[in-house]
């Protein structure tokens, strides 16, 4: 009895593969999908000489999906970005696609219609982004351990109703993801080893499994703001806002520095998007100093650990900690990703895990673990705090975990359009929202969204057995085509291809721990990775699975960048010095 996550294809595919990589019979070449997209001083060129109907300022999961929306429906767009695409908010979620089973108690409970339509709509979007990205989102088993018999129907009851919503939004009896059920106590061990068999007095009473999604934010952020590119928009990252536009008192534009060089130019726009996450405010007040801010600010921080503390297809839910909030173990690129807290917050670029957050994540996972399992910080492999971009109405006391997490789409005097709050799932959605509003405060006359039915870049030609035949036809280990086939989707077998020369040598790990390749930062170079950081936190993701096995790749991936982006040794010593900090910075001591 197993409740993984592997698909009929997918099954099919591996009871073919032989011991030795071969397969019995014989599949399809991969073919090479290289990126033909503009490059970054292309995309510079365009902003300083087109006109465009919309400018998005973010490139975080929001801005991405705005700019696809509106190319989508054949608007010219622009959308430029600080940092990094996905540096921000959009890289440090908890990497779940889901209502939210907390959200819909505080619904039933509270008898909120706001935590009601959030999950509707978020269960709504989670299998819009399960069928458009099959590559980079996946369904999960989740098991909600019960210690009391009481709770065994009271969570039974909870689930099933979160499901049957699923499936009544979707319209279907079957559903996007399998149907919740229970697993008796012995059930719930063999598929969860290292879990406790008492807690607080009680006995293992068994488990309630449920199904959601799982995806790589950081990928699908790219691949996003990648697909808007193929549509034609104009996309610069490490291009940062220093002011906005104004002609007869309305925003025309924006002022922008390219970061790479320090050179300033206006990009003009018809109207003007700000999708900036936790920096919504700021960007406000370059419109109106004197406007009231819409942001609270709550961090959450994530910590990783050992991969064998969680099983590779199964994650758990604390649905109650010691403070009242819910707490997931997961399995996520080889490692466990553990998290949330939900603490008011002040704004800043880069934040940082701190040391009460982290305890209070370690004990609340020690409570699960058998007692003859005992983790402490020296287990932590990673460890991170990204900012939620909170709306309020106005200024409230009280708990930041009390604030519903809907969007907001606000519209200033001068025709600032801001989007903020909401979650990942939603991303799509949150966009929708945000373009028609943008049409119509700029007077564009644009057709109904369409990105419900706009496969994201990977997609196209990926198939669950994509990893058997990258093996067969590039000689691949096990571990590298499957992490090359979930990333990249029907581009994988362009880098397969580059790491072996055509299959006739072996592929270069950055780091012999984890599965990304050498070629992989020679590729990034197309996805417009401009730094070291870049690389190591976004293309791959090993910065936030690994951060001292990431130290290690920095010098390699910095002499790949310096070949590929003709840097001096003096900028190839600042990379690495950088980098070494931002790593450092997820370092928990």
């Amino acid at each position: 009895f197993r409740i993984g996550t592997v698909t009929v294809a997918a099954a099919a595919a591996v009871r073919f593969a032989l011991p030795d990589g071969r397969c019995e019979q014989a599949l399809a070449p991969v073919p090479a999908r290289p990126l033909s997209l503009p490059t970054r001083a292309q995309q510079l060129a365009r902003l300083k000489n087109e006109t465009f109907d919309v400018l998005v300022v973010g490139g975080g999961a929001t801005g991405a999906g705005v700019a696809l929306d509106a190319a989508s429906r054949g608007l010219s767009v622009a959308l430029v970005e600080k940092d990094d695409f996905a540096s921000g908010t959009s890289s440090r979620s908890t990497k779940l696609l889901h209502g939210g089973v907390r959200y819909l108690e505080k619904a039933v409970y509270e008898l909120d219609m706001g935590q009601f339509h959030l999950v509707k709509e978020a269960l709504n979007e989670r299998r819009t982004v399960l069928a458009l990205a099959p590559h980079l989102a996946r369904e999960l088993a989740i098991i909600v351990p019960i210690y009391k018999w009481w709770q065994v129907p009271y969570f039974w009851a909870g689930l099933k109703v979160y499901e049957l919503l699923a499936r009544f939004i979707e319209g279907s009896i079957f559903g996007t993801v399998r149907s919740s059920h229970y697993m008796n106590a012995r059930e719930t061990v063999d598929q969860f080893p290292c879990i406790t068999r008492t807690m607080h007095g009680g006995a293992l009473c068994g488990a309630v499994v449920y199904y959601d999604g799982q995806f790589d934010d950081a990928g699908l952020n790219l691949a996003v703001v990648l697909t808007a590119a193929t549509k034609g928009a104009a996309i610069a990252n490490h291009t940062e806002v220093n002011g906005l536009v104004k002609e007869d008192g309305r925003i025309a534009g924006a002022r922008l520095r390219d970061t790479e060089t320090g050179e300033q130019f206006e990009v003009r726009a018809k109207v003007v998007v700000s999708a900036t996450g936790p920096f919504s405010d700021a960007v406000r007040h370059f419109d109106d100093p004197q406007t009231r801010d819409l942001i609270k600010p709550s961090a959450g921080v994530h910590v990783t650990l050992p991969s064998y503390l969680c099983p590779s297809d199964v994650g758990l839910l604390d649905p109650s900690t010691s403070d009242g909030r819910v707490i997931f173990l997961l399995p996520w690129e080889g490692v466990t990703l553990v998290g949330t807290t939900d603490v008011p917050s002040d704004v800043t670029f880069n934040p940082v895990a701190d040391k009460e957050s982290v305890a209070f994540i370690l004990a609340e996972v020690q409570k699960y673990l058998a007692p003859n399992i005992q983790i402490s910080s020296k287990d932590v492999l990673s460890a991170w705090s990204g900012i939620r971009p909170l709306v309020v109405p106005r200024a409230l006391p009280g708990e930041t975990k009390d604030i519903v997490r809907s969007h907001c789409i606000d519209i200033s005097a001068s025709g600032l359009v801001t989007i903020s709050g909401g979650k990942w799932t939603t991303y799509r959605q949150m966009a929708q929202d945000t373009v028609d509003a943008a049409a119509k405060q700029a007077g564009l006359l644009v057709p109904a969204c369409s990105t419900t039915h706009v496969p994201i870049i990977g997609a196209d030609n990926y198939s669950n057995n994509l990893f058997v035949e990258l093996i067969q036809q590039y000689h691949l280990d096990e571990e590298v085509a499957r992490y090359l086939a979930h990333r990249y989707g029907d581009r994988a077998g362009t880098i397969a291809n580059a790491a072996t020369n055509g299959g006739t040598t072996p592929a270069r790990r950055l780091h012999a721990s984890y599965p990304f390749l050498e070629a992989q930062v020679t590729y990034a170079v197309g996805e417009y990775a401009c730094t070291v950081v870049d690389v190591l936190a976004r293309r791959t993701r090993i910065a936030f699975m690994d951060s001292k096995a990431a130290r290690q790749c920095i010098p390699r991936v910095a002499e790949i960048l310096a070949k590929e982006l003709g840097w001096s040794r003096a900028r190839i010593a600042q990379e690495i010095k950088t980098a070494e900090a931002y790593v450092d910075s997820m370092t928990f001591q």
